[in-house]
C-alpha cells in the first residue's frame, strides 16, 4: 500500500512491526519533551539505544565564536582535559569546527571523511580522542537558526567501533532529529543566546600565533601542521613542494624554541587562552615571550 504518491514509499510491514512500535513511543516522547531543558537527556536516551555510542557531546556554534555547551556525558575525570581545553580554543583543530566554517551544513558527517591525512598523528587527536578511548566519532549536524549550527557528537571506543548499519540509521532519522533541535532551541535558544554571543571569536589566535617571528607563509604551515596535515598534504595545500614545507617546519621550529609538534601544540594552546583572556578584558596587550625574539 502506498501512502507517498511522489515521494518514498512507507513500508507498511514496518510500521505494523514491534519494532517500530517501540520506536515511535521514543519519538512521541522526543517530541513531548522538544521544548524542554530535559531534551538533550532524552535524546541521548534514544540515540544510544539506536547505536549503542560511549561518549556524547551536544555543542551549538555560532559564527567563530567560542562553542557553547549544552549537554554531555564525560565523566568529571575527564572534563578538564576532554571539555574544558576544548571550549577554551583548542576547537579551532577540530575537524568538525573547521568544515563548518567551511560551509558543511546540516546531515551526519564522519570524523573520518573530514580529518586531515595525519590527524590520528596529531595532538589533537591524542589528547581529545586517544586519551578518552575513542577511535571515531559521527556528528549530527543541525542548523537551528540562521547563523546557528548544533551539533550532537557521537563518540566511539575501538572495542564497539560504529557499524554501517547504525551509520545508516543514523542518516535515516537525522531530518526528524533536526526538526526537535531546532524546536529545542525555538523554546530555550533565548536561555543560551547570550552567553553563545558574550565570547568574541578567538580566530585572532591563530592570526597572532608566532606572528613577530614567523613569517605569513609559516604561519600558514603551523595552521596545518596542528590541525593534522602531513608535510605532503600541507604541500598539496598550499601548493608548494614538500621540500618547502621540510624547510619552513625546520625553520618555524627554530624560531619558535621548539623542538616537536607536542611543544609546537602545547604553545598554541598557551596562546590561545592568552588571547580568550585578553578578549574577555582579563589581560593586557599581548606580548610575544622573550624566546621568539
Amino acid at each position: 500500500m502506498k501512502y507517498c504518491s511522489t515521494t518514498d514509499d512507507i513500508d507498511s510491514t514496518f510500521l505494523a512491526s514491534a519494532g517500530s512500535a517501540a520506536w515511535h513511543r521514543h519519538m512521541a516522547s522526543l517530541v513531548r519533551s522538544s521544548g524542554q531543558r530535559d531534551f538533550p537527556v532524552r535524546l541521548e536516551q534514544v540515540l544510544r539505544a539506536l547505536t549503542g555510542f560511549d561518549t556524547i557531546l551536544i555543542n551549538t556554534y555560532k559564527g567563530r565564536h567560542r562553542p557553547l555547551l549544552i549537554h554531555d556525558d564525560y565523566p568529571s575525570e575527564n572534563r578538564p582535559q576532554a571539555i574544558d581545553r576544548y571550549l577554551s580554543g583548542a576547537y579551532l583543530l577540530d575537524p568538525f569546527f573547521t568544515a563548518m566554517s567551511g560551509g558543511l551544513d546540516s546531515g551526519v558527517h564522519r570524523l573520518r571523511e573530514l580529518a586531515p591525512d595525519r590527524f590520528e598523528s596529531s595532538d589533537y587527536y591524542a589528547h581529545y580522542y586517544r586519551a578518552l578511548g575513542l577511535a571515531d566519532e559521527v556528528g549530527l549536524f543541525a542548523r537551528v537558526g540562521d547563523d546557528v549550527l548544533m551539533v550532537v557528537s557521537l563518540g566511539f571506543q575501538a572495542e564497539a567501533p560504529l557499524k554501517r548499519r547504525a551509520l545508516q540509521v543514523l542518516k535515516n532519522v537525522v531530518p526528524m532529529i533536526e526538526t526537535l533541535l531546532m524546536e529545542f532551541w525555538k523554546w530555550q535558544g533565548v536561555l543560551f543566546q547570550p552567553t553563545l554571543e558574550k565570547d568574541a571569536p578567538v580566530e585572532a589566535a591563530f592570526v597572532s600565533f608566532g606572528r613577530e617571528v614567523l613569517t605569513a607563509r609559516e604561519q600558514e604551515i603551523v595552521r596545518l601542521l596542528l590541525a593534522g596535515h602531513s608535510t605532503k598534504s600541507a604541500a598539496r595545500e598550499l601548493d608548494i613542494s614538500d621540500g618547502t614545507v621540510k624547510v619552513h617546519r625546520k625553520h618555524i621550529y627554530q624560531r619558535l624554541d621548539v623542538s616537536s609538534q607536542s611543544q609546537l601544540f602545547q604553545l598554541f594552546l598557551e596562546h590561545v587562552a592568552l588571547i580568550s583572556r585578553q578578549l574577555r578584558g582579563e589581560g593586557a596587550r599581548f606580548v610575544a615571550p622573550s624566546r621568539w625574539f
